[in-house]
């Protein structure tokens, strides 16, 4: 009798359990039926709008090159030198970009004589003077040489300039530090064409010549040529468009834009340079003892918030995230600070990855803002030590700057934050 009570004990144990799993299987196929079936869903909460059905609606047809939305405005500002249509320059909405790659529409533009149009087909590049094989190449043939990709900012020797001097206070990112841009560009390193050609040891400077109406040349010395230079024909995965230089323009990583000959046809080596109008009336900085200083190609570190700033206020207190732009013609940007202060004390901001040497590094910084009126700034430290200056640094610099220097301003951009969320330049004289 105790081992049939036994069975009959297991039995029952064997068919609660079977009873209580399949309970938990069917109650769990309700809870999934409850959870998914409209039939038994809750009713929508008529305090929370729905929005219509957009199934109804086609879209827009495909187009051979694409377009931003309508609701997106990314204008390039621009100004011209003098009554000419030619030449001016287009600048870089900085205020309204994120990231480090610039569109390529959106690259600022600088010409001398109006955008030169050029056929691949009949365009040439001539590599002469001390050379042992003097050579004229097709745009062909420079392609076909190995390539090489970076990711490199240009900034021209003009921009910021009315920092010397104090611009408006409703005066923009774009306005005052918009002649910068950076993309990815691929081409064909300098060094490998000047070893096809044989440069002669003697020759220390080239003469990069432009097809463009104005005839651009600028003389460059042979040791960048053969570091980091490139002929540059592929800008952010396309041919570069021609108001950077198509079919291929010089790429000098760092240095001053107008040295970066766009359209190029000619390198000419020689022993010294060549003093042209670009490097004798253009270009140059007027001392204080009258003296003329020349070849200041590198641009320095700079760096400035774009958010908030003229154009982008904040809509009240609390919680922001400040962001902005840095970088530097020596190298890698080492570290950027912000002050929420007016300069009286300074923290550090968090460096967005990727951080390339002679590229834009982006920078983000939190903050909680308590609504009182304030002036927020950040500085810029290069791989070198080099501390990006304040304005009045920079102008009691006289072993740097004169008088009537206009070129190579990196002073610290402040803004300064009204108490209802507007924002005034703060280099405002």
């Amino acid at each position: 009798m105790d081992a049939e009570q036994d069975r009959q004990a297991a039995a029952r144990i064997r068919l609660s359990r079977r009873r209580l799993l399949a309970g938990s299987a069917a109650a769990a196929a309700g809870l999934a039926f409850a959870r998914y079936s409209p039939a038994v869903a809750q009713a929508p909460d008529p305090s929370i709008p729905v929005p219509d059905d957009p199934t109804g609606t086609v879209g827009l047809p495909f187009s051979e090159y694409g377009i931003r939305s309508p609701f997106v405005e990314l204008p390039r500002t621009f100004s011209s030198q003098g009554l000419s249509q030619y030449a001016g320059s287009s600048r870089t909405p900085l205020q309204d970009l994120d990231g480090m790659i610039t569109p390529s529409d959106l690259h600022f533009q600088r010409n001398h004589a109006g955008t030169t149009v050029i056929d691949p087909a009949e365009h040439r590049l001539t590599i002469h003077g001390m050379v042992e094989r003097p050579k004229t190449y097709t745009v062909e043939e420079i392609m076909r040489f190995p390539r090489r990709s970076q990711i490199y900012f240009v900034e021209c020797s003009g921009n910021s300039a009315s920092g010397f001097t104090g611009p408006s206070d409703d005066a923009t990112a774009q306005i005052v530090h918009g002649l910068v841009s950076t993309s990815e560009w691929i081409g064909v390193p300098v060094r490998a064409l000047m070893e096809d050609v044989g440069v002669d040891g003697g020759a220390s400077w080239a003469l990069a010549e432009g097809a463009d109406g104005a005839t651009m040349t600028r003389s460059i010395p042979t040791e960048k040529l053969l570091d980091d230079a490139m002929i540059a024909f592929i800008q952010n995965g396309e041919p570069i468009r021609p108001e950077q230089g198509y079919p291929f323009r010089l790429l000098l990583p760092g240095w001053e834009g107008n040295s970066q000959i766009k359209w190029l046809r000619r390198l000419e080596f020689w022993d010294e340079p060549f003093q042209t109008k670009e490097e004798t009336k253009n270009y140059t900085d007027v001392m204080d003892d009258g003296s003329i200083r020349q070849f200041t190609f590198v641009m320095e570190a700079k760096g400035l918030i774009t958010f908030p700033s003229v154009g982008r206020p904040l809509p009240g207190p609390g919680f922001w995230e400040i962001h902005g732009m840095a970088w530097s013609g020596h190298g890698r940007v080492e570290r950027v600070e912000v002050s929420v202060d007016g300069g009286d004390t300074w923290e550090d901001a968090r460096l967005e990855e990727p951080v390339f040497s002679k590229a834009v590094t982006r920078f983000r910084f939190p903050w909680r803002w308590d609504g009182q009126e304030t002036v927020i700034v950040s500085r810029t430290t290069d791989e070198t030590g080099y501390v990006q200056p304040t304005q009045q640094q920079l102008l009691e610099d006289s072993g740097r700057y004169g008088p009537q220097t206009v070129y190579h301003y990196n002073g610290q951009q402040p803004w300064r934050l009204m108490s209802d969320g507007t924002v005034l330049n703060g280099l405002a004289s």
